[in-house]
Order: structure tokens, then C-alpha cells, then sequence
């Protein structure tokens, strides 16, 4: 597959959340992606945006979240790239403990490891870098 790179800046706000599934679509399109991985792809990448936007941002419209999509070694790299003050993922709590399954949030980091292959960060002090991987072959 041919190295292709898509690119979506959103303000912070939740609303927006139906652009960022649109330009999911898209690039899943375009990418001709196997379809049974796009529900799952979905969900990861809203989950990332949602936590960039509220999390991060903590939902200003004057932050962007930045979406930079590549196509590499038939991987796909998914950054989502906020303007917050960064966290460590070692803290939060791990959602299927016992304590915590009846919890309304605290399940974005999960859902994203169990459908991606791979999932990193970067903190910067720009920023926290998630980035997710999703092997195509």
C-alpha cells in the first residue's frame, strides 16, 4: 500500500466529534481497509479526540486538537495531538477492577488498547502526542 498521509484540525468541542468520525470514514475509505476493522477504529479514534477535547483541553474552542493520519509499512498511525497539560497513563485506573465497573468514564484507554495492535504517547510540553497503530495486513 502506497504511503498516504490525511490531516483534520478540530476546535475543542464535543460537537465536533461527528467530523472526526466523518474524517474516519473517509480516509478508512480511501485506504480500502478490511471492514470489520472499522468499528473498532472508530471507537479508538473517538476515544483518543473525546479525551484530547475534555481530558486535555478541558473542552476551550480556542485549543485544537490535530489529527494526523499516516500510512506506513502497511501500518496505519493515528495521532491525535492536544494542547493539554499531559497525564500518566500508569495512573488511571484500570477500568474492569472490580471498584470501578460501575464507573461513567475511565474506559476511553482501554477500548483503545483492546481494538488497536499498538497504543503510545508522547507528552510534550506542547502537548500529549496518542498515537495509534493498527496493523493492515
Amino acid at each position: 500500500m502506497a504511503e498516504k498521509n490525511y490531516y483534520l484540525e478540530i476546535e475543542s468541542d464535543p460537537n465536533n466529534l461527528i467530523t472526526v468520525e466523518e474524517f474516519v470514514n473517509y480516509f478508512f475509505v480511501d485506504l480500502n481497509i478490511d471492514q470489520k476493522k472499522l468499528p473498532g477504529l472508530l471507537l479508538a479514534v473517538t476515544e483518543a479526540t473525546t479525551n484530547a477535547i475534555i481530558h486535555a483541553n478541558k473542552s476551550d474552542v480556542n485549543k485544537k486538537v490535530k489529527i494526523n493520519v499516516e500510512v506506513e509499512d502497511n501500518k496505519l498511525y493515528i495521532h491525535v495531538i492536544d494542547e493539554g497539560k499531559g497525564f500518566d497513563p500508569a495512573k488511571v485506573p484500570d477500568p474492569t477492577e472490580p471498584e470501578n465497573l460501575l464507573k461513567d468514564s475511565g474506559r476511553g484507554l482501554y477500548l483503545m488498547k483492546v481494538y488497536m495492535d499498538d497504543l503510545k504517547y508522547k507528552v510534550t510540553p506542547e502537548g500529549t502526542e496518542t498515537i495509534l497503530i493498527l496493523n493492515l495486513s
